[in-house]
């Protein structure tokens, strides 16, 4: 009995520390937002001082926080739905229908997220120029959804396969069509991990950076945009960079908590027969 409660002590603090460490530079961001341009940059730190929120207000003027946060919304989602549309078709497949091909096939899709986004930077570029998608909506949500949809695909079919196929079997006994059984029978019972990975796809769209610093400019430029523009030439202002940081994350932040119990449910479906 000792040795246990010893080991579920030890396992509770290795927990907490872990948790803390992590949590610390996003408390510390926090607390940076609130101090002026030179307690932010004080060493050593400065632990007490006067709470302002000039740091906000200063945000708010010299960007547009809303365009910036709604564009955030419209392309996680657009992108996320998109993905879903392309990757649902194909996961069902792999899935139900495997053959020879189908592990080299997802490994293939797999090694593409190792490709440096640097790397066809140029030709993406060229490309949206010539096709008038710079600075647009569109072409983001186009970018980030074959970005993610690799990992939306290897977790969708990953989820499917955890469904007993005797069930799909027996709709299809009953004359029941592809969209009859997508609909009715197999989303019902993976929606768990189809949940899961749609908030995983809009976690991801939410912070990525790389193209949305190169594709965007003003009209469609999301948040991520929103922090990099309170870097300057003459420096980082560090008290306005970590109020418009906290900003920024917030929104996921707090969706992210408020879905956790929802993630974790989909990531562990299937796990326990």
């Amino acid at each position: 009995m000792t040795n246990s409660l010893t080991k579920k002590l030890v396992v509770t603090i290795l927990a907490w520390t872990a948790a803390l460490v992590m949590f610390f530079p996003i408390f510390w961001m926090l607390v940076a937002s609130f101090k002026t341009e030179i307690d932010a940059v004080a060493t050593p730190p400065v632990v007490v001082f006067a709470p302002t929120l000039d740091n906000y207000a200063a945000v708010h003027e010299r960007a547009n926080y809303i365009r910036a946060a709604t564009n955030s919304v419209v392309i996680s989602v657009g992108a996320t739905l998109v993905a879903l549309i392309l990757a649902i078709p194909a996961a069902y497949a792999m899935a139900f229908f495997p053959t020879k091909r189908t592990r080299s096939t997802l490994l293939w899709m797999l090694s593409t997220k190792m490709l440096p986004p640097v790397g066809v930077l140029v030709p993406m570029v060229i490309l949206f120029r010539e096709l008038d998608l710079v600075d647009t909506q569109i072409g983001l949500i186009l970018v980030y959804a074959l970005m993610n949809l690799p990992i939306v695909v290897w977790l969708l079919y990953t989820f499917f396969r955890e469904v007993p196929v005797e069930i799909l079997e027996a709709c299809r006994i009953d004359g029941a069509g592809f969209r009859q059984e997508l609909r009715h029978v197999l989303m019902p019972l993976a929606l768990p991990g189809v949940a899961s990975t749609s908030l995983l796809s809009v976690i991801l769209c939410w912070n990525e950076a790389f193209w949305s610093l190169n594709l965007t400019t003003s009209d469609a430029a999301p948040l991520t945009a929103f922090i990099a523009s309170f870097s300057a030439p003459e420096g980082l202002f560090w008290a306005k960079l970590s109020a418009a940081s906290t900003m920024a994350i917030a929104p996921i932040l707090v969706f992210g908590w408020l879905s956790q119990r929802q993630l974790v449910r989909g990531l562990t479906f299937g796990a326990v027969k």
